[in-house]
């Protein structure tokens, strides 16, 4: 039961306005200053944000009553229909993002972003460490060399294909002059110049100016498209020793950034989960974020590391970073909290989220030296699920009133757009210059922004198979119209345009293989699931000059609405019943697989195995689509309810299966009567109705129930 004190007229969680109270708050914002300002903002505010959900609804409701009528009708009837009721609005008149004070790992560096779910302070302190890593260990202990490792200890074979995968990178993207690296035999730095030893004698880079710096007999460091990669020098250690050149390792600058995630990947669903959530982001802010845990039957303590320091070729001193730049992903519109109860009700759990992100971001804004988050004085947040230029234009307002109440410079705040829903896909342009001043990011992301595809047009047909969904034409022009409007407003130079997540956390071989194609479309950033995915994906981003990519891209013609707005209906095809069936099993699976741990534990991202057992990386956007897409069907009489639940209750089976070594879980057969197997039928049988397709609502509901029971 939650204990509430009052503050300013409000009733605020005692666990929340001591922490706020205690460790949130900077020397000059007093608990008075905080709490009335935040009082005064619900006020204003808060009515506002529910006339937009409303608006929301309204839209959605005239859609459908549309396609009742139409079908899928005619594609210039439904574009006037949709600028008719206000659902696409004109085109801006072109403008350039005006963002100033912006760190260059957004503004002008190119590489792999992280995401993690800040809940868990193990996860958070490892994206925010996973600036820099080893390639030998990435390459070793993945898949992106084939093979399997020999037990035993160190695997010369293997480590040997690694030593040479590497020296071929490096004449790949740091060419010597003449001669290979995989011939090296000694590194020397003369002056300002590096000499590598060959044999006999000795050659220089082919780009002199890649030359970064060096630790003296120890490390020498080049640059690659921004990016930095250290070769360590190390005749003691076993790699090093066997090396001729003494090379015993080579360290790669690679995720340059990474969103502390405060909504899709994490399961907070009261007062104390938030507390956790603004606890470990405040930590992360202060230096002070610690974790210990044991591995092996030792104790490991993980903390932010320190920077990087070394000599530039002309002797002087460098400092750089050693720790990813980290943005903080805020909740959307739709929900609320009982954290803070403003009249009774519980209040927008967005605003919450505003304020004490924003205030515990402070800690960091202050600094002056040691470990610093922006070196540029902003604050990074991400702001998803909006829907539309009027919702980022109350984004916008939002944080204009936080930076007041807090006496924060205007702009201080920089916002990142996720491009997630149809009616801000279709109107981007006109998204991005409501926030021209703080916009720092847009990216696109398949799996909610499918989700909201479905929905939207849930009632003009039957969606067509899953796997279609990668070649529809809405989707190629979603992720090159999203480029198209970034280039466009002027985002290059001052942010990020980035791409989704890769998928499959033990697949980075494929990963290696087709992820090149994020920075080839103009894209400086792209989501990865862990640090080793990171240390693989950032050789792309050597790969391809993203820039260079970029200046060409702002040529070619623009991707077109009408496309965009084209949906992925299925016209007079019938599929087999076997093909109905895998659909439905596949869905099935994929849902009870996430549902089942985020009730019963708590748990909102994690490596979840599909119908083949192959592990995905899971988060609500994959829940969104799944159960999107099977509601769709279900409306369209490609299945029945019946099939639905047959399905569910033969995944259920399968899914136990799986979790059998998980000690916390809790079976779901052959009873099928627990909360969290309950709540994935539910998913899927009032898919239509929920609010934009969200799963939000539901499995709050079920989380609070399950914690309750336990």
């Amino acid at each position: 039961m939650t204990t509430y004190v009052e503050r300013a007229g409000l009733s605020v969680a005692a666990e929340l306005a001591e922490f706020v109270e205690k460790d949130v708050l900077v020397t000059g914002v007093s608990a008075e200053q905080f709490w009335a300002g935040y009082a005064g903002l619900l006020a204003d505010m808060a009515p506002e944000n529910a006339a937009l959900l409303a608006r929301r609804g309204s839209l959605q409701d005239q859609i459908d009553i549309w396609h009742k009528e139409h079908g899928l009708g005619d594609g210039a009837a439904y574009r006037a229909f949709l600028r008719e009721i206000g659902y696409l609005v004109p085109e801006p008149a072109p403008f350039m993002v005006e963002t100033e004070n912006v760190d260059p790992e957004i503004a002008t560096m190119a590489g792999p972003q992280l995401v993690v779910p800040v809940m868990n302070a193990r996860f958070a302190l490892n994206a925010a460490n996973a600036r820099w890593g080893s390639l030998y260990d990435a390459l070793y202990g993945s898949d992106a060399i084939a093979g399997e490792i020999k037990a035993g200890g160190y695997d010369a074979a293997r480590g040997a294909d690694v030593i040479a995968w590497g020296r071929a990178h490096l004449d790949k993207v740091v060419p010597l002059k003449a001669g290979s690296w995989a011939n090296a035999t000694g590194l020397d730095v003369t002056g300002p110049a590096l000499r590598v030893e060959i044999g006999q004698g000795s050659t220089t880079l082919a780009k002199p100016e890649q030359f970064a710096g060096f630790r003296a007999d120890s490390s020498v460091f080049l640059r690659v498209n921004g990016l930095l990669i250290e070769i360590v020098i190390d005749g003691t250690s076993e790699i090093g020793a066997a090396d001729p050149a003494q090379i015993a390792d080579i360290r790669l600058e690679a995720a340059l950034t990474a969103i502390q995630d405060c909504e899709d990947s994490v399961a907070a669903v009261d007062a104390a989960d938030k507390v956790q959530v603004y606890r470990n982001w405040l930590g992360l802010m202060t230096g002070e974020l610690c974790e210990r845990f044991e591995k092996n039957g030792n104790t490991i303590e993980r903390r932010l590391v320190s920077d990087v320091s070394y000599l530039a070729p002309d002797g002087s001193a460098v400092q750089h970073p050693g720790r990813a730049l980290l943005l903080v992903r805020n909740v959307g519109h739709l929900m609320t909290t009982d954290a803070v109860l403003m009249n009774g009700q519980e209040t927008p759990e967005g605003m919450l989220d505003a304020m004490v992100t924003v205030a515990a971001a402070m800690h960091d804004l202050r600094k002056t030296d040691g470990q610093r988050n922006s070196r540029a004085g902003s604050v990074y947040v991400v702001k998803p699920k909006m829907h539309g230029p009027e919702e980022v234009a109350f984004a916008n307002r939002l944080f204009e009133r936080v930076e007041k109440i807090l006496g924060l410079t205007a702009n201080t705040v920089k916002l990142g757009i996720m491009d997630e829903e149809r009616r801000t896909s279709a109107n981007l342009a006109a998204c991005i210059k409501a926030v021209k001043q703080r916009c720092v990011f847009i990216n696109t992301g398949f799996l909610d922004r499918t989700g909201d595809e479905i929905h939207t047009s849930m009632q003009a047909g039957p969606v067509v198979p899953r796997g279609e969904m990668a070649s529809a034409l809405w989707l190629s022009t979603y992720e090159a119209g999203n480029v198209d409007a970034g280039l466009a407003a002027g985002l290059m130079g001052r942010g990020q345009i980035g791409k989704g997540m890769w998928a499959k956390p033990d697949n980075l071989g494929e990963m290696l293989s087709a992820k090149k194609t994020h920075p080839e479309a103009g894209a400086n950033t792209a989501w990865v699931p862990s640090p080793t995915a990171a240390l693989l994906h950032v050789i792309h981003y050597h790969e391809v000059d993203v820039a260079k990519v970029q200046k060409n891209l702002i040529m070619r013609d623009k991707a077109k609405r009408d496309d965009l707005l084209t949906p992925p209906i299925m016209e007079g095809r019938n599929l087999s019943p076997e093909q109905v069936t895998y659909e439905l099993e596949n869905a099935c699976q994929s849902i009870l697989g996430y549902v089942v741990r985020w009730v019963d534990q708590g748990i909102g991202c994690s490596k979840v195995p599909n119908i083949e057992d192959v592990a995905l990386m899971e988060d609500r956007a994959t829940l969104r689509i799944s159960a999107q897409y099977l509601a769709n069907w279900l409306l369209h009489g490609i299945t029945t309810k019946e099939d639905v639940l047959a399905a569910f209750a033969r995944m259920a089976v399968k899914v136990d299966a799986q979790n059998a070594d998980d000690p916390a879980y809790q079976p779901m057969a052959p009873g099928l009567d627990g909360i969290a197997y309950k709540t994935a039928c539910d998913l899927v049988l009032a898919g239509a109705t929920q609010p934009s397709g969200y799963t939000e609502p539901l499995l709050h509901a079920a989380r609070r129930a399950a914690k309750t029971i336990a």
